[in-house]
């Protein structure tokens, strides 16, 4: 299943409000506000790769107050040998 996360930058004291639209959309399974460069992680899975890139780009950075985002793609078969057992990466 492709996954992805995504680092997102938006403006100043938005974040709680974009945490709350980004859990409504389908696929996320992870979202937290960080620390640094960028002020949010989420991280996305879908069925396949068309219907991740549509979450990404017509949801995710269509949200109101998001600056830009970096998105970096799973390799499926570097994720670890049992992935129900793996931790949260966040």
């Amino acid at each position: 299943m492709p996954t992805a996360y995504v680092l997102i930058n938006c403006d100043l004291g938005s974040e709680e409000e974009i945490l709350q639209e980004i859990r409504k959309l389908p696929g996320v399974s992870e979202v937290s506000g960080v620390y640094g460069v960028y002020d949010i992680i989420v991280k996305i899975s879908a069925d396949t790769m068309d219907k991740l890139r549509e979450t990404i780009t017509w949801h995710v950075r269509r949200i109101d107050k998001v600056r830009s985002t970096l998105t970096m793609i799973v390799i499926e078969g570097q994720a670890g040998k049992d992935k129900k057992n793996q931790p949260n990466m966040f």
